[in-house]
């Protein structure tokens, strides 16, 4: 019994800090696994953790040994990870992720974030409002990888509540439990005309003014489209529809091409428009809403806290007197 203690003691004292043994296998023997199964080689992944080779497949015999299963075959100089090796590093991938967030706050103190940023964003926000800022969060964080990513609809939000993504923006109202939103803007519609239409010289359009006028709309996946329709229909006023548009931002080249008007959301695009169009209030009004959304079921990373100040404080409180003087 003496002897087993102190054998017991002297591997407690081998361990050294970070090997407490109560829960089976230590930090470090996973990270070994990780790597191991990213690059295939003990060589390989000795090198990106900083090891000897010995210590990398010393580590990978005793996790095995700990969890009693073959975490990988051994073929032709290589490890390949067995069904179990892999069903492990799959439940581990939670656990570093909480680990990187740790990292990431600690980078914060220390004037920057690590790992990864993840955004998406429809396509009018994502090409005419979102590239500078991005840019710019990406140069004060040059440690900080970003994954920007375009998308629309359901897919932006099914994307958002899998946790794929971090933030993301849009100008349409998510009704989606896996997503908590943050309102960023608050808008009212905009009456694009070319500028030799007849009403260019109008202060502001009625929608008594549009009655049989060649329209451009927005296709039926926008939720503002369907606010645009019953507005009309409860004003009486029949409209000759031209051409359905997916983006805002097409929707203003038609207009520009003379194939009609077309009640938009000013936001990011009234700045962008360039010659042979004109914009006027609408009335009555049709509100609209930019969000932050983000995953319910994670909190927001210091890195996601970071980005939203920076497009608040950038914008302040100007953004809504400035859409509404054009």
């Amino acid at each position: 019994m003496q002897n087993s203690h102190r054998q017991g003691a002297k591997s407690e004292n081998r361990g050294g800090a970070g090997q407490d043994r109560r829960t089976g296998f230590t930090l470090r023997e996973l990270e070994v696994l990780r790597a191991l199964i990213e690059t295939g080689k003990s060589t390989s992944a000795a090198r990106r953790l900083g090891l000897s080779q010995p210590a990398v497949s010393r580590s990978l015999a005793q996790l095995e040994a700990q969890l009693g299963r073959q975490l990988f075959d051994r073929v032709s100089g290589r490890l390949i990870p067995t069904a179990d090796g892999l069903a492990v590093n799959e439940e581990l991938s939670s656990i570093f992720a909480s680990l990187a967030r740790i990292s990431d706050r600690s980078a914060r103190r220390a004037g920057g974030h690590f790992g990864t940023f993840r955004i998406a964003a429809p396509p009018t926000i994502a090409h005419r409002f979102l590239p500078p800022w991005v840019a710019r969060f990406t140069k004060a964080n040059p440690e900080l990888e970003v994954l920007f990513d375009v998308l629309s609809g359901d897919a932006l939000i099914t994307g958002v509540a899998e946790a794929r993504y971090d933030i993301a923006m849009t100008d349409t109202v998510p009704a989606h439990d896996g997503v908590r939103t943050d309102l960023l803007l608050a808008t009212e519609a905009i009456c694009a005309l070319p500028t030799r239409h007849r009403l260019a010289g109008q202060k502001s359009i009625h929608a008594e003014d549009l009655e049989g006028e060649p329209f451009v709309a927005l296709t039926r996946r926008h939720t503002g489209r369907i606010a645009v329709d019953r507005l009309f229909e409860r004003a009486g006023v029949e409209r000759k529809i031209m051409i359905e548009a997916a983006t805002a931002v097409s929707a203003t080249e038609f207009v520009r091409e003379g194939l009609g008007v077309a009640l938009l959301n000013p936001f990011p695009i009234v700045h962008q428009l360039g010659t042979g169009i004109v914009v006027r209030p609408f009335a009555p009004a049709v509100p609209y809403r930019t969000f932050f959304v983000f995953p319910s079921s994670e909190p927001q990373t210091p890195a996601v806290i970071d980005f939203m100040n920076m497009i608040r404080s950038s914008m302040g409180g100007s953004m809504q007197a400035d859409l509404s003087e054009e």
